[in-house]
């Protein structure tokens, strides 16, 4: 993935489903109303920037008053904060007018739920009028979470916020979901969740399917043994985020409007973090520990900005699938049956541009995501898991051209190594 406002969805072999990595990068955009200030919000990973275009800088009466009732919502957004990390849900409602209180009380027992550690707002921008509705401001606010650990970086999130004018304390009207930003509406935003926390995940789910939390925690807790040793930037994350929807939470959270064959898939919400979604419907106890060392080990090993796109596809899913497979032999790995009738199927034998796409059968997908684990085996095979990391990693996050990767990780040309890559598949799958 290059850099930008995009979003690029790369299915993964899971059996009996299948998985979407997906990885969003930057927010450019989101509606505001352009009454006092007109401009675009940009999310740089360590605060939020507002672009005024065609604005004048001066400190005209209006931009002042919109500064001032800024400061006093930002005061009452501080005191919804103290409240939230200090378990005081009467101090979290009381900035709000009592018809926001249903939707808040629910995001105050999520949150707390999973076990919230910081929570702080800043708001983007100035206030801007609701158009139509008098003495109501809209006001975008970039909110940063820690879940369970105390000093993790913070993941952002912007929302629209919308105010009541009542004086020096004006009062919440709504917070609005964060559909139109980032990687989608979290689920804390719009499920009520039942969570269970490990020494390396948390793992969150609705209500209904709380029975499943247990198995799935130690589950999650021995994929992630195998996705630390994927960690590529010094240290695996604090906790593995996971969050198990059925039926209902899979169409909302983050978006939802996954394809049919979909089993899972990862989200970068920035600060470093990655947010696992897995989908309850049909996912078979073996399966979901499959997917669980795939997508954790997509946690541990990407760059926050994202992968550099379909050249490199084949190295980010091989790299997870490697992990997924569980070390076993190659003549066992599920997707073995798909990966043959692709190759015999007029596969131009090259790595580069063999991801599916969007509309590919899950026959083509699995056959797809089996090319890339038996390239990434074979050069694991040979040259051992450390210089397979190192290759990797000079090629995902340094950007660095394949050819020079593979001089500096393994002296050889990657002319070279491609063919040999593609032979071994041929012959894994004569």
């Amino acid at each position: 993935m290059t850099d930008g406002v995009q979003q690029r969805p790369a299915p993964r072999r899971l059996w009996p489903l299948w998985t979407v990595f997906l990885v969003v990068v930057v927010l450019l955009g989101c509606g505001v109303p352009a009454v006092l200030v007109v401009g675009v919000i940009r999310e740089n990973g360590a605060r939020s920037t507002f672009s005024r275009a065609g604005v004048s800088t001066a400190d005209d009466p209006a931009t002042v008053a919109a500064r001032a009732l800024a400061d006093r919502m930002t005061t009452q957004l501080n005191r919804q904060s103290t409240a939230l990390l200090g378990g005081d849900r009467a101090g979290f409602l009381a900035v709000a007018d009592p018809a926001a209180h249903g939707d808040l009380r629910r995001r105050f027992a999520a949150l707390r739920e999973l076990k919230v550690t910081v929570w702080r707002a800043e708001p983007s921008g100035l206030p801007a009028p609701v158009i139509g509705k008098p003495g109501e401001w809209r006001l975008l606010v970039r909110f940063q979470y820690c879940f369970v650990a105390p000093n993790c970086r913070p993941s952002p999130v912007l929302i629209g916020t919308r105010w009541r004018e009542n004086g020096d304390q004006p009062r919440l009207v709504a917070l609005e979901e964060s559909k139109s930003v980032e990687t989608g509406t979290r689920p804390w935003e719009i499920s009520d969740l039942a969570v269970a926390v490990g020494a390396r995940t948390i793992v969150a789910t609705t209500p209904a399917l709380r029975g499943k939390l247990p198995g799935l925690l130690t589950q999650a807790e021995a994929a992630a043994k195998v996705a630390d040793g994927y960690a590529l930037t010094g240290s695996p994350p604090d906790r593995y985020r996971i969050f198990y929807a059925g039926p209902t939470e899979w169409q909302r959270w983050y978006g939802g409007d996954r394809p049919e064959w979909t089993g899972g898939y990862a989200v970068t919400v920035g600060g470093g973090h990655h947010e696992v979604v897995l989908n309850a419907e049909g996912l078979s106890s073996s399966g979901t520990d499959d997917l669980l060392r795939h997508e954790l080990t997509h946690a541990a090993s990407l760059p926050e900005r994202g992968y550099p796109g379909k050249t490199t596809w084949w190295l980010v899913e091989g790299l997870a699938e490697l992990a997924g497979a569980g070390g076993q032999a190659v003549d066992r790995y599920e997707g073995i049956a798909e990966v043959r009738k692709l190759v015999r199927g007029g596969w131009d034998g090259q790595l580069a541009g063999v991801n599916p796409a969007a509309d590919a059968s899950a026959e083509r997908v699995a056959g797809s995501y089996g090319v890339g684990y038996l390239a990434v085996r074979h050069l694991v095979d040979r040259y051992g898991p450390q210089r397979l990391l190192a290759f990797f990693k000079a090629v995902v996050h340094e950007r660095d051209t394949l050819d020079v990767a593979a001089e500096q990780a393994f002296g050889e040309k990657w002319t070279t190594l491609h063919d040999e890559c593609v032979a071994y598949i041929r012959a894994a799958t004569a």
